[in-house]
């Protein structure tokens, strides 16, 4: 009868950890085709909120409740990836470094990989993880690996929210389990994505659709199913909890185009799939990048006031990318703003005017105009010294 009541006492313990964090699942299925909305038709996105940005300027191309406080589930760990790149990026990681799982890691619930308190996994392996099955255990040594403690990488958690300007946001731990004061919103999780993808390497994981770990023992099979089946896919999280629901950040590159669709407390899993397509679907449908470089035929100069030279050429060597709507017939027009004088010194690169690129009265860009040389201040030396070698060449 004892063994029985301890057995039973098992059981209820872990379905109470279980059931407040969901495992994260793999759909291999292939996605349903969803339509094309019109520019100004609202996508019937079936979640509590939901975005869409340009991933480059962060431009907001579509919205629905968009700063609504929300359970971000392990699209949380998407914060712990800006992190962990920071460190790679650094030098305080390594993708071989061997990092040993503590108790405290091994003993979390949700998605994992089954680590065992003292089995050794390498920063490389456990972004894989982390990446394709959402492993909470593996996000836990990682955030021990960077800062200590998860405690205390929670912290830098909220620091680095805090400075990237997500202002409905705040992190009680680095894996995204349910906790009453831990939620986020799908503008935050846009823009913590949208940083994310700004470490290049990272979407060298978030694009694996499936791997293997301890030498081919342990399958993983993303848990995003746009990785396989969306066209451009770059990746980004998913998330599942009880309170949370169905989240997805999904990221997608097509003809030069970066787009992220963030999706937050969807009503299943299916709709938050379907709600991301309809949101990518709408941006590559109405939107597109224009390469612009300057262009002029002629010459610009400055005068130059109390300089070793009167004038000075200017150049430009930059270009950017412009979004722009695909059906906008507006003409992209510039207009070069220059200084009537700059005073010396001057470097050689320095940025004296800028050519502003508009269309439709908006202004979609810039370009700067900079110094071709260096001009010295005019001394008494110095124009000494000019006269002197003006003298000499007579």
């Amino acid at each position: 009868m004892m063994k029985f009541l301890c057995l039973f006492m098992t059981f209820c313990m872990l379905f109470c950890i279980t059931a407040s964090a969901i495992n994260e699942v793999s759909d291999t299925t292939p996605l349903e085709a969803v339509p094309v909305a019109a520019e100004g038709e609202m996508l019937d996105i079936k979640a509590k909120s939901c975005i869409l940005i340009d991933a480059k300027s962060g431009k907001v191309l579509y919205e629905e409740n968009s700063d609504a406080k929300s359970p971000p589930a392990s699209i949380t760990k998407i914060m712990s990836l800006i992190l962990v790149m920071e460190a790679l990026e650094d030098g305080r990681l390594s993708l071989d470094t061997n990092i040993v799982c503590t108790d405290t890691a091994a003993s979390l619930g949700g998605s994992q990989i089954w680590l065992e308190p003292g089995e050794t996994m390498t920063v490389h392996e456990l972004l894989k993880a982390v990446t394709v099955v959402s492993a909470n255990d593996a996000t836990v040594m990682l955030a021990e690996a960077v800062a200590g403690s998860e405690e205390s990488f929670v912290v830098m958690m909220n620091e680095k929210a805090k400075a990237l300007g997500m202002n409905n946001t705040n992190f009680e731990n680095c894996t995204g389990l349910d906790s009453p004061e831990h939620y986020s919103s799908a503008f935050d999780v846009a823009l913590m994505s949208k940083e994310l993808l700004k470490h290049e390497k990272i979407t060298e994981y978030t694009t694996i659709w499936m791997d293997t770990l301890r030498n081919g023992e342990s399958e993983l099979v993303n848990t995003n199913k746009l990785v396989r089946f969306y066209e451009g896919c770059t990746g980004l999280k998913t998330g599942t909890t009880a309170d949370a629901g169905y989240c997805l950040s999904a990221s997608a590159t097509r003809d030069g185009l970066s787009l992220i669709a963030v999706v937050m407390s969807g009503e299943t899993s299916k709709e938050r799939f379907a709600g991301a397509q309809k949101l990518l679907n709408f941006g590559f449908a109405h939107y597109k990048n224009v390469e612009i470089k300057a262009e002029s035929d002629e010459k610009m100069f400055v005068e130059v006031k109390k300089g070793t030279q009167d004038m000075i050429e200017l150049f430009s060597d930059e270009s950017f990318s412009a979004l722009v709507r695909k059906n906008d017939k507006g003409e992209i027009t510039s207009q070069i703003i220059l200084p009537e004088n700059v005073k010396a010194p001057i470097e050689k690169g320095q940025q004296i005017g800028e050519i502003i690129y508009m269309q439709n009265d908006n202004q979609i860009g810039s370009i700067p105009l900079k110094a071709e040389n260096s001009v010295h201040k005019r001394t008494i030396w110095r124009s000494f010294a000019i006269l002197l070698n003006y003298l000499c060449t007579l």
